[in-house]
């Protein structure tokens, strides 16, 4: 018989219990993470009742293959665009979050009497919440649809992006041994510059690759390409000093962007799934016992506080962001809990040898007891929302609705903020690839020149030239471009920009740094002060003489990063047209009715619905819930603004504009378990806007019903809100009058409502 090597009986081991412990979570409707787990304990030494692993080290190995496969998961869900994308709310209330339950775990920590490093890991450990179990959660409790859900999904994708930053300070402090100031400003001020540069020279040259050898690309080219770039990054975010997550993390960030993103991501699920199992099994071959026994008094403490702190924290940041009070208590209900991610923090500090092993059962103790609790803690944020409207008093109800309401009208960013960002956006990125021009340079260029040219004037001659050529187009950039800034549909003028304190600050600043670039190229090249005293003139003289042709060639970078980046959005575009102008028209709706906390849900009906075959006037959605239905999208066809006799057939998906309220009573009728032609009213989705007008007191629609007046049928519309008097009427009933000063919120047919008004202009103070 042949000898078999331990590691595959380990394998078989792993994967064996692993397999019907994974049965058992999914028929008990458990996360999986928590059956690899257990899986790991029953293989591990801790207990005694089945085979142990043996060979402990390659299982090691393939466990840190399993984080660097979910960190490259995780990325290839991510996207850079996606960060910027969840907007502010999601952003702030991630980072209050993390702030404050990052300082509080700290001191649990310290007050339970751990050392420094502990404390600061458990910080770590609590700074994510589960995207699994809030996913889970809401599935169960449908609740996907629910405007928070969205917020909390953008909070997910902030935390997931900040924790994986931390780990990279936490690796610092940990190899140091101390916190201090100036080394974490270094280790952040480095991390964001190769960010950077990984992001632009990632976008800059991936998508272009793959999209010239896409052709080539059949499923198993795709899988070694992935896999060996991902490998590739790991191993250069070591070669610079950083963790191999993070490179893994920022590669997955960077297909994300390409057109093979969604391949990718499927033909590495396996990989992924396989080697993540063993890096959970391998948590799980920590996991003591006893050691849960003696520290259940921690497990207790820290999960009470994971609980109501993160619940606090996160309702506190959506607050501040400007969400009302009852979203805000649904969002910090779903955060209450600990993720996937404290695994891989801890797992770090313990390859760092830097944290004690206790910190592991604490992190599985508290896991699996939040994992629990978070889908009673959801369904308890209403009633708890009730309750706190009861205990507040009304001028402090008052003053938070004023807050969210003025928070969501002053959302655009005055001019002087945009100015500064544009400039800010031109210094730094240009910047950063000068440096990174420079660090080429010096590491690798001049050392190549000083082995082939012995003469020094020669040498330096070449290096000007050369550094020059490739600095250009970004110096050009930082000294010259001219800025493009938008002041909503204008274009401001370049004597603002360029005669206004303002803008002479922000040019002078552009200047000096130009120019400080320049001198810090020549003396990092030369080695003579004479040289830099006559090239820097020289060098920004013949930027501006050759101006116009440096221009070119960075606008030509310029175009084909922009297009780089953009090119996965216009594939899908193009797959998928009708969806996706669909999905912008009701992210349109939404802003345009933020402040009346309303929004575009679309409920998909089942082949067993109650009501299917019913017209909307026989359903009577509207009198009923207080809803209105702006589109019905069958099969390939979309029907924009339905009329009365449309019917409801099975599997169409229903767009309803309402409140939160409004549509959750909707959704249960949804929930309750004769084709007929739906009219002519199909027209192209470019031509629905929503948009909002004022009567005069002389408007003809004015003393009359909705219903009566016939602006309906006029404009082509539906009339979906009112402003009366600072109080605002969603979704009015048909039997609502208009009065004189009114403003009217329409959804309807562009062009006909564009030509009515024209032709009636003098029956509207504005529009």
């Amino acid at each position: 018989m042949g000898h078999i090597p331990d590691l595959i009986k380990d394998l078989a081991l792993i994967l064996l219990v692993g397999a019907f412990v994974t049965i058992l979570f999914k028929r008990i409707k458990q996360p999986l993470v928590l059956g690899y787990i257990i899986a790991g304990f029953l293989v591990g030494p801790h207990f005694g009742y089945m085979p142990t692993i043996i060979d402990n080290g390659n299982i090691e190995t393939f466990a840190e293959i399993g984080v660097i496969m979910l960190l490259f998961s995780l990325g290839l869900e991510f996207s850079f665009k996606k960060l910027v994308n969840v907007g502010g709310t999601a952003s702030i209330t991630a980072l209050i979050e993390i702030l404050f339950v990052g300082l509080g775990g700290y001191l649990t920590g310290y007050l339970l009497g751990w050392n420094q490093m502990d404390s600061l890991f458990l910080a770590g450990m609590l700074a994510s919440s589960s995207t699994t179990i809030i996913l889970r959660a809401f599935d169960e409790l449908g609740l996907k649809t629910k405007q928070f859900a969205k917020v909390v999904f953008g909070v997910l994708v902030v935390e997931d992006i900040i924790v994986i930053l931390l780990m990279v300070v936490l690796s610092t402090v940990a190899i140091t041994q101390q916190f201090q100031g100036s080394e974490i400003v270094y280790t952040v001020l480095k991390l964001g510059f190769f960010l950077v540069l990984w992001f632009l020279l990632g976008i800059y040259l991936l998508p272009a690759f793959i999209k010239k050898t896409r052709k080539w690309m059949d499923d198993e080219t795709v899988l070694i390409l992935s896999i060996g770039l991902c490998l590739g990054m790991v191993l250069l975010a070591t070669q610079v000093g950083f963790s191999a997550e993070l490179g893994a993390f920022v590669m997955g960030s960077l297909i994300a962007e390409t057109v093979l993103a969604e391949k990718i991501e499927h033909i590495t699920q396996p990989l992924k799934q396989f080697f993540g199992t063993i890096f959970f099994v391998s948590v799980g071959m920590m996991i003591d016992p006893h050691a849960i026994y003696i520290f259940a008094g921690p497990i207790f403490a820290i999960t009470v506080f994971t609980i109501f702190g993160k619940f606090f924290f996160s309702s506190l940041g959506a607050l501040i962001s400007g969400q009302p009070l009852k979203q805000s208590i649904q969002i910090g209900s779903s955060m209450a809990q600990i993720g996937e991610f404290a695994f891989i923090v801890a797992a770090l500090g313990l390859s760092l040898g830097v944290i004690s092993e206790f910190l592991f059962p604490i992190a599985v103790g508290v896991s699996a007891i939040t994992t629990f609790t978070t889908p009673y803690f959801i369904k308890l944020s209403e009633p708890l929302y009730h309750k706190i409207v009861n205990l507040f008093p009304e001028r402090w109800l008052t003053y938070l609705d004023n807050y969210t309401s003025e928070t969501q009208k002053n959302k655009n960013s005055p001019f002087w903020k945009k100015m500064l960002h544009e400039y800010n956006r031109i210094l730094i990125i240009n910047s950063i690839i000068l440096i990174a021009i420079a660090l080429l340079f010096k590491y690798a260029i001049i050392p190549f020149l000083n082995k082939q040219i012995e003469n020094e004037l020669v040498k330096n001659i070449v290096l000007i030239a050369t550094a020059t050529l490739l600095a250009s187009p970004f110096l050009w950039a930082i000294l010259i471009k001219k800025l493009n800034i938008k002041d909503g549909d204008n274009t401001v003028n370049s004597y603002y920009l360029n005669y206004s304190v303002t803008g002479i600050t922000l040019n002078a600043v552009r200047y000096l740094v130009g120019i400080f670039f320049i001198g810090f190229f020549i003396d990092q090249i030369t080695t003579t002060t004479y040289a830099l005293i006559i090239s820097v003139p020289i060098i920004t003289i013949l930027l501006w003489i050759f101006s116009d042709k440096v221009q070119k060639v960075h606008q030509r970078i310029e175009r084909q990063f922009i297009s780089n980046l953009n090119e996965r959005e216009r594939w899908e575009y193009i797959q998928n047209k009708g969806n996706l102008e669909l999905q912008q028209k009701n992210e349109e709706a939404k802003k345009g009715l933020q402040e009346w906390n309303a929004y575009v849900a679309e409920l998909e009906v089942s082949d067993r619905i109650v009501f299917a075959g019913m017209t909307l006037n026989e359903l009577k959605w509207k009198e009923q819930f207080g809803i209105n239905v702006v589109y019905i999208r069958r099969n390939d066809r979309t029907v924009h603004l339905p009329n009365s006799y449309v019917r409801i057939l099975p599997y169409d998906k229903v767009g309803i504009l309402g409140t939160e309220d409004q549509i959750s009573q909707l959704k249960t009728v949804f929930e309750q378990s004769d084709a007929v032609d739906i009219g002519n009213e199909d027209f192209d989705i470019n031509d629905i806007i929503l948009t909002k007008i004022t009567f005069s007191t002389k408007n003809p629609y004015v003393g009359k019903t909705i219903k009566v007046s016939g602006i309906q049928k006029d404009l082509r519309c539906h009339v979906v809100g009112i402003e009366r008097n600072e109080n605002r009427i969603l979704n009015p009933e048909s039997s609502q009058m208009f009065l004189g000063d009114d403003v009217v919120w329409l959804v309807g047919d562009k062009h006909r409502i564009e030509y009515f008004l024209k032709k009636q202009k003098s029956d509207f103070l504005k529009v």
